[in-house]
């Protein structure tokens, strides 16, 4: 069975101010309709002998990651939770043992159940007959354009992967570029070729020989193997890595959707990706090349050539007017943006930044979101807008002793039951109907009605109808920070200052 591993811990900061670290790239919908986490799950859909994907999430971002899945329909057989970053060895890791967990446990084989419970040795091979799925390892945040040739590159590595093979997907060049590390290929027939070398990121003369040569692909990293041999390998060449994340897979913990890996075991573990820990080391990696529009929209520059232009070759997305600007990126999410004039430049509007850069330096970014964490603002990890698994809040103002909300609850959905000792709430419901606990009483507030709630009251805010519930908050108070919150039950699971 082929079992999508969907990788989706980045944080995406070459992408700010639209992607955030508790909001991140892939939770976007930067190429359409859909974000790119559920164009991921949506890619796959159509290969043969397909089972329930396995993600692998950052645990702040588990209530997105586990609603956009059920929005594109997507039922994964397992949302493992990273307490901490341990870049994409570890990560692929942990899914590839709690693969073989539950595929052992679906087949009741007890040695695929004892592989990825137990820490130390892997053996050469699982004994006969036991489940050993195939993992598909897809990156969260890619935009592949060309779907069906993606599905008929997957078709083309199975059979090496099947027998035993790391197989990647190495990306046919169209230019010589120099933000991509390469893959070089041994001579061979295909219809995969062995690996004879990862090559870091090259400077232009030298992209320019890879692309004549032929023998060159920009690595995608996307992979394909089976489970075991893959922490066989990791075993071989990362050792402390694959016990760490043994015990944190025996050590994970259920709540409610998510499989949470424990903090303190999983932190233990060393961090590093893929290429360095395996891909580059093992005698077993063959390359299958893969011509399908793919793009790991690394900047601004990249999410703009994955994106149709005017006739001015201008990509615009909100509300943009332009008059004579060229080759521009322009994005607005909550009023217009007016160019005039402008050449090659970026510019990126949200409710509480803006960027503008020239297209060839939008790499420097990340610099700007340095000197952002340095000041310790707290544009770099969330927006105006905060995301909640209940709904959202947006902070529409703010001075001295006060704070106005927009707050948004989701059919069916609750906040906690909690208590503020520094502030008091006024509630007044815009459209939907609010079911409100005030202390020991329970009411309903339909459209324009409104009610109080005093410093350190219980109370709680849920939705019983069918559309979603939207209110106006207003706070008063010494102290307004999210961390004032005493809270007595939370059926999210929640720890912490969160609402």
């Amino acid at each position: 069975m082929l079992i999508p591993v969907i990788l989706s811990g980045g944080s995406g900061t070459r992408l700010w101010p639209l992607s955030r670290e508790l909001y991140p790239k892939q939770l976007l919908p930067l190429v359409g309709e859909r974000t790119m986490l559920q164009e991921t799950a949506a890619r796959v859909e159509g290969l043969a002998d397909l089972g329930a994907p396995v993600v692998v999430c950052n645990e702040s971002h588990r209530f997105m990651v586990a609603d956009q899945l059920r929005e594109a329909g997507s039922d994964p057989q397992a949302i493992v939770l990273e307490p901490v970053g341990r870049n994409t060895a570890p990560a692929v890791a942990v899914a590839a043992l709690v693969a073989l967990e539950k595929a052992g446990a679906a087949a009741d084989a007890p040695a695929a159940k004892r592989l990825a419970r137990r820490a130390g040795d892997v053996p050469q091979a699982l004994p006969a007959g036991a489940p050993d799925p195939l993992l598909l390892v897809l990156p969260a945040d890619h935009v592949i354009r060309d779907v069906e040739a993606f599905r008929a590159a997957v078709t083309t590595g199975r059979a090496a992967a099947e027998a035993g093979a790391l197989v990647t997907f190495g990306v046919v060049p169209d230019r010589p570029e120099t933000g991509y590390g390469y893959i070089r290929r041994e001579p061979g027939k295909g219809p995969s070729y062995p690996v004879a070398e990862f090559v870091e990121k090259p400077d232009a003369a030298t992209a320019a020989r890879y692309l004549e040569s032929g023998d060159y692909f920009w690595n995608s990293g996307m992979f394909m193997f089976r489970a075991s041999a893959y922490l066989r390998e990791l075993g071989a060449h990362a050792p402390a890595m694959l016990e760490a994340c043994q015990r944190a897979v025996a050590a994970a913990k259920r709540d409610l959707d998510f499989t949470r890996l424990p903090a303190d075991e999983f932190g233990a573990c060393p961090s590093d990706s893929i290429d360095y820990a395996v891909m580059e080391k093992t005698r077993s990696a063959v390359v299958v090349p893969l011509s399908a529009g793919w793009s790991d929209v690394g900047s601004w520059s990249a999410l703009a050539d994955a994106l149709p232009t005017d006739e001015a070759g201008n990509v615009t997305a909100g509300d943009v007017l332009v008059e004579d600007a060229q080759g521009c990126y322009l994005h607005s999410t909550s009023r217009l943006i007016a160019a005039v004039g402008l050449r090659d430049h970026v510019v990126v509007e949200t409710k509480d930044a803006v960027l503008v850069a020239p297209r060839d330096r939008v790499q420097d970014v990340k610099q700007l979101v340095q000197q952002l964490k340095a000041q310790g603002r707290y544009e770099t990890s969330l927006h105006r807008e905060v995301f909640r698994p209940w709904g959202s809040y947006d902070s529409v103002d703010a001075g001295d002793r006060f704070q106005v909300k927009r707050l948004s609850v989701k059919p069916g959905a609750s906040m906690s039951l909690q208590l503020h000792h520094h502030r008091a709430e006024h509630w007044i419901v815009v459209s939907g109907t609010a079911r409100i606990t005030r202390g020991e009483e329970t009411f309903l507030l339909g459209e324009n009605e409104s009610t109080y709630i005093p410093m350190g009251t219980r109370h709680r805010i849920e939705n019983p109808g069918m559309v979603p519930l939207h209110i106006v908050e207003v706070q008063s108070g010494t102290y307004l920070g999210e961390d004032d919150i005493v809270r007595f039950e939370d059926r999210y699971g929640r720890e912490g200052s969160e609402k």
